[in-house]
């Protein structure tokens, strides 16, 4: 069966370029309605994230799954993803860009949209001057690589 429409192919939530319009990052995002089971959506979309990874022509050196409770970011070696290099708290990063993520239910969408704002704010400094986790981010090398960047959804 072929896809008729982009919306019915499943892509990544968010796709991060360096400033030479090189894919850094891949990002697989999981929202309200689709945590209901957390553990085996998590696994799921792991699973999904090195999907995308392995078609990918090019070299991606990092990879990244969000949840409405965690940020988990690995490294791709081209073959194989590395366990978890940073975990994060997703309402502590992304309660910048809504404030109120503690009270109400985020949908998939949005959640998505809420990620990369954060990451564009990661590669241009739209919002913050120091955005969330910009310093763990520079510890595993991926602040530097979005630097300049952009993202797409």
């Amino acid at each position: 069966m072929f896809a008729k429409n982009l919306e019915d192919v499943h892509r990544p939530g968010v796709i991060a370029v360096d400033k030479e319009d090189k894919v850094v990052l891949i990002v697989e995002v999981t929202g309200y309605p689709f945590d209901s089971n957390r553990e085996k959506t998590r696994e799921y979309g792991i699973l999904q994230l090195i999907d995308y990874l392995q078609e990918s022509k090019t070299s991606i050196p990092f990879g990244m799954f969000v949840d409405l409770e965690k940020i988990l970011v690995f490294r791709w070696d081209g073959s194989k993803l590395s366990e978890v290099i940073l975990s994060l708290n997703t309402v502590d990063v992304l309660s910048y860009y809504e404030p109120k993520f503690r009270d109400k239910q985020i949908f998939n969408a949005y959640l998505t949209g809420l990620i990369e704002a954060w990451i564009g704010d990661l590669c241009y400094r739209w919002k913050l001057e120091i955005p969330p986790a910009l310093n763990e981010m520079a510890e595993i090398g991926l602040s530097q690589l979005l630097e300049g960047g952009l993202t797409q959804p």
